[in-house]
């Protein structure tokens, strides 16, 4: 199983630094958070960090930062302009975000840390939904690249429990031609990760791969979702696609490096442990 890092679980590091990281935790390839800072998103920079960490770049992700420099606001955009990286680099896997329903504001408050504010009166993701729906599987294959719609989480407004986005249930991510599977996310639906995967698996590509413990980006073992037995039979299914580990810096106690790699390196062995876990060799076997 290919078992890569996502480079926003480190965002508060430089790249070069998450790629020599990467490297000496013992991961296969990396997933690079495209962002605001240009070392994300110059092909020349990204090939160095490659070449000189022997680290493959195994799938891009689209920006969710509010502003990037010299590049569209426009989701569609954003989500082209990051093919376009895909191809100049070789990579042949992108990860984007579903199209929000409506616009926010996010209030930051000693007395109310990380409010949420959603404004109903203000609709958007329509054209980017539009996009998704109708012209996503042409342009796939006129670029040869795949898409990964990935699934978002919850969000909390006061006492209730929202959607923030559109096609945001298994149901209706049945609609993508592939699909990046985020485990956090679903947890914060109270979803089991394992029936979801059942449902969509002939359409994942990438799963980011992470707990839930009330907060989200949690270390595999950190959390109520058992993804040890996730993880094992994803290998007794032969699971083709790349499983990504996407954290927060704080799970991964960023500024101490000794810990973020005692951390990481621990992130491997326990996929690699799930993946020779008895259950799942014994359906390897029966399966060959």
């Amino acid at each position: 199983m290919i078992v890569s890092l996502s480079t926003g679980s480190l965002y508060t590091y430089g790249l070069e630094r998450v790629f020599g990281l990467a490297a000496e935790a013992g991961f296969d390839g990396v997933e690079v958070l495209v962002d605001e800072r240009w070392d994300t998103r110059q092909a020349h920079f990204l090939a160095e960090c490659r070449e000189k960490h022997e680290m493959p770049i195994l799938s891009l992700h689209t920006p969710f930062a509010q502003r990037v420099d010299g590049w569209e606001t426009d989701p569609i955009c954003r989500l082209w302009r990051t093919a376009d990286l895909a191809q100049e680099l070789g990579v042949r896997l992108v990860v984007a975000h579903l199209p929000f329903r409506w616009h926010e504001l996010r209030v930051v408050s000693s007395l109310w840390p990380h409010a949420y504010l959603p404004l109903f009166f203000a609709p958007r993701g329509g054209p980017y939904a539009d996009w998704l729906l109708h012209e996503l599987p042409r342009y796939e294959a006129e670029t040869g690249i795949a898409i990964g719609v990935e699934n978002l989480p919850a969000k909390r407004w006061l006492w209730w429990q929202l959607n923030p986005c559109r096609m945001n249930t298994p149901q209706e991510m049945q609609r993508f031609p592939h699909v990046t599977l985020d485990t956090t996310h679903l947890a914060t639906w109270g979803l089991d990760p394992l029936a979801v995967y059942q449902r969509l698996r002939e359409r994942i590509v990438n799963i980011h791969l992470s707990n839930f413990d009330g907060e989200e980006h949690r270390l595999p073992w950190n959390g109520v979702l058992p993804l040890e037995r996730f993880v094992s039979r994803l290998a007794a299914d032969g699971y083709a696609g790349v499983l990504t580990i996407e954290l927060h810096p704080g799970a991964l106690d960023a500024g101490d490096d000794d810990a973020v790699r005692g951390a990481l390196r621990r992130c491997v062995r326990f996929c690699r442990a799930a993946v020779e876990m008895p259950a799942a060799r014994s359906m390897i076997k029966e399966r060959d």
